[in-house]
């Protein structure tokens, strides 16, 4: 692969997901001209088994994989290494939601929990790779992920090629790399914006700044969205944001909860906090977003507590 992922290895990691991954629908926000990409459809409720099967089958299927994650990419990596009959370690920050963890226990997966901190998951991740001689799927930073998050930008342009803005969740930053490489490669027009809860813009800051921009994890951690308090960016994502990405905004912790509602009530489906982002940027910020009639909104997980909805 090369610096920045490729048309040919997107549509060649889409290849390696059918049946695998659930080509999901735009759906209409209805009295608006928002449509929802409904990642909850999938199998584990969120985007991320693009990334961790199309990372896992690049190659030769390896003899075991270790993983860490808030949550999501370790439910995706569990998912696939059950699929493909291997064994997944995971490494979970303690503070993830019980939901999530013990949705991977139920795939057949070991759970290591650690310190909330990007140095703890990394750190403990890449000594069980190596005790186990497992191979490391990073949530993020890997161009194989990236291609599969990649996939769901494919959709987006097949389903509505004159779509004129795409919203995107950010955390690490494989989704929106990828999403915004397929698109800006098929729909050269169309506008990609980043989203992320203003408690955790590093992303934002980042993009403004020109180089990644790590945030305390003390900070991120304030955010309802779990699945985006990634400290910062990675790498490579970033060099995919520099080049397809035109902006970053952020929504409020009151408007991401708002979002959740409203996505419940009026489109009938389940969005966890981080898969709100999108549409909330949509519903609270419309003046901020490029001109247009056809937006998009990735709603990238669902899985949340369902006490959330009536709180």
């Amino acid at each position: 692969m090369s610096d920045l992922v490729t048309l040919s290895e997107i549509e060649e990691a889409a290849r390696r997901l059918v049946g695998v991954a659930v080509r999901t629908p735009l759906v209409r926000l209805p009295g608006t001209e928002l449509s929802i990409k409904p990642e909850s459809l999938q199998p584990i409720g969120a985007f991320k088994i693009r990334g961790a099967y199309a990372a896992m089958t690049a190659g030769p299927v390896p003899s075991g994989v270790v993983a860490h994650s808030s949550g999501n990419h370790a439910q995706a990596v569990a998912y696939a290494a059950r699929e493909l009959g291997i064994p997944a370690v995971l490494v979970i920050p303690h503070t993830a939601p019980e939901l999530k963890v013990q949705a991977c226990l139920d795939l057949g997966a070991e759970v290591v929990l650690v310190e909330p901190n990007m140095e703890a998951r990394v750190g403990t991740a890449a000594r069980l790779a190596e005790a186990h001689g497992y191979d490391l799927i990073p949530p993020f930073d890997d161009l194989r992920v990236i291609a599969g998050q990649a996939t769901i930008g494919l959709e987006i342009v097949a389903d509505d090629p004159h779509v004129d803005v795409v919203l995107v969740p950010v955390g690490g930053g494989g989704l929106i790399a990828g999403v915004a490489t397929a698109v800006k490669l098929l729909a050269p027009r169309a506008k990609v914006i980043g989203v992320e809860p203003s408690l955790a813009a590093d992303a934002r800051e980042s993009l403004r700044s020109g180089v990644p921009i790590a945030w305390d994890p003390a900070d991120t951690a304030r955010t309802m969205a779990d699945a985006l308090r990634a400290e910062r960016v990675g790498d490579i994502p970033f060099r995919h944001i520099l080049k397809y990405v035109d902006d970053i905004i952020t929504v409020t912790e009151e408007e991401i909860f708002e979002a959740t509602r409203r996505i419940a009530a009026a489109a009938h489906l389940i969005a966890e906090p981080a898969g709100a982002v999108a549409t909330a940027a949509y519903l609270s910020h419309r003046p901020k977003l490029p001109d247009g009639t056809r937006y998009t909104a990735i709603l990238s997980g669902g899985n949340t507590d369902p006490a959330l909805l009536f709180d």
